[in-house]
């Protein structure tokens, strides 16, 4: 196969609309295809993402990795939230959706389908694991994965006044906006429910899975990587005084990924090769 460097490349996805995806396939390509997917506002240039997304290609991978058409960024402005209306019209349903699209366009660039292997970061993971049914899915890997959709909702008065007003704000911590979440999104959780269920997915899965999970991680506690793991009836990687994101942050101006993440990288690397 020729080596293709497709970036910043359009597809259609959810509500018909746009997102960015990339495509790698390094002139060694080992017909193995990784398909990665962001987390909760983030998006695929964030952080470290293009260093893993290096360090897997230089080992004959392919590699893709897109936005999820309705995680606040733009085709113009892909890496601050310009777009908070369609942040908050966002759901779980609409990223697995999402994935699917991006699999599809990934099947019209190429002339025959390769292995495909997702990973899946934090709220990504969890959109992995959803997604396992997918007959084109080979592996999955998940890097700090949640467990289970229902509890990232609030619960009681809260979630009365959530719908009395139509919508909650959580704060971005880089851009410091107010990030709209709009009752919607609990809304379709609830007509959604047995497909969002992570648990489920999990039991059903018949996919080879790596869970990985940081033991200092106060994003997505280790006891969610815990339940996956035991759902899977497979081994927790614990990645020791790890937090959320490996330690890669953003902006990431370094060369070299930060000492965790090359861990993590290196573990999945591993797995994919068996």
């Amino acid at each position: 196969m020729e080596t293709l460097n497709l970036k910043n490349q359009l597809f259609v996805g959810s509500n018909n609309r746009k997102s960015l995806v990339d495509l790698v396939i390094p002139k060694n390509f080992n017909d193995k295809l990784i398909v990665f997917i962001h987390g909760y506002m983030g998006y695929k240039d964030w952080g470290c993402w293009n260093l893993v997304e290096n360090y897997f290609t230089e080992l004959g991978y392919g590699f893709s990795k897109f936005n999820m058409t309705h995680n606040g960024g733009t085709i113009e402005n892909p890496i601050d939230f310009n777009d908070i209306e369609a942040f908050g019209e966002n759901n779980y349903s609409k990223e697995v959706n999402d994935l699917q699209h991006v699999l599809n366009w990934i099947e019209t660039q190429l002339l025959s389908l390769p292995e495909i292997y997702l990973i899946g970061h934090s709220r990504g993971g969890g959109i992995a694991l959803l997604s396992s049914k997918d007959n084109r899915v080979k592996k999955i890997a998940t890097w700090a994965a949640i467990c289970d959709i229902e509890k990232r909702f609030p619960e009681g008065t809260q979630l009365k006044v959530w719908k009395t007003q139509g919508k909650r704000y959580v704060v971005n911590g880089r851009t410091e906006q107010k990030m709209p979440n709009n009752y919607s999104q609990y809304e379709n959780f609830t007509e959604n429910r047995e497909d969002l269920n992570i648990e489920q997915a999990c039991l059903n899965s018949t996919k080879r899975t790596l869970v990985i999970h940081g033991d200092l991680d106060t994003s997505v506690d280790i006891e969610e990587g815990r339940n996956i793991a035991n759902w899977l009836k497979t081994r927790l990687f614990e990645i020791e005084d790890a937090e959320h994101t490996f330690g890669s942050t953003q902006p990431w101006n370094e060369s070299e990924m930060p000492e965790h993440l090359q861990k993590v990288c290196d573990i999945t690397n591993g797995f994919f090769q068996i």
